[in-house]
């Protein structure tokens, strides 16, 4: 079965290759690299929003004044 590689687009074999879904091991460095410098990135909410980082920030100076 030949299948598009998602990087280049250039059709590549999808059995016995080693680098699927891309063609090549340069294909998927760099997708890699894509994802690295956040050059992808999956849409939804954020882990933490701008208060929820400024709670976390006073708990941590909580906890830090509880061990002295």
């Amino acid at each position: 079965m030949k299948v598009k590689c998602p990087k280049c687009g250039k059709e590549c074999e999808w059995e016995n290759n080693e680098w699927r879904p891309f063609c090549s091991e340069r294909c998927k460095m760099v997708d890699l690299g894509a994802w690295v410098s956040e050059s992808y990135r999956i849409s939804g909410e954020d882990a933490l929003d701008e208060e929820d980082s400024e709670d976390a920030g006073e708990d941590e100076d909580a906890a830090a004044r509880l061990k002295h």
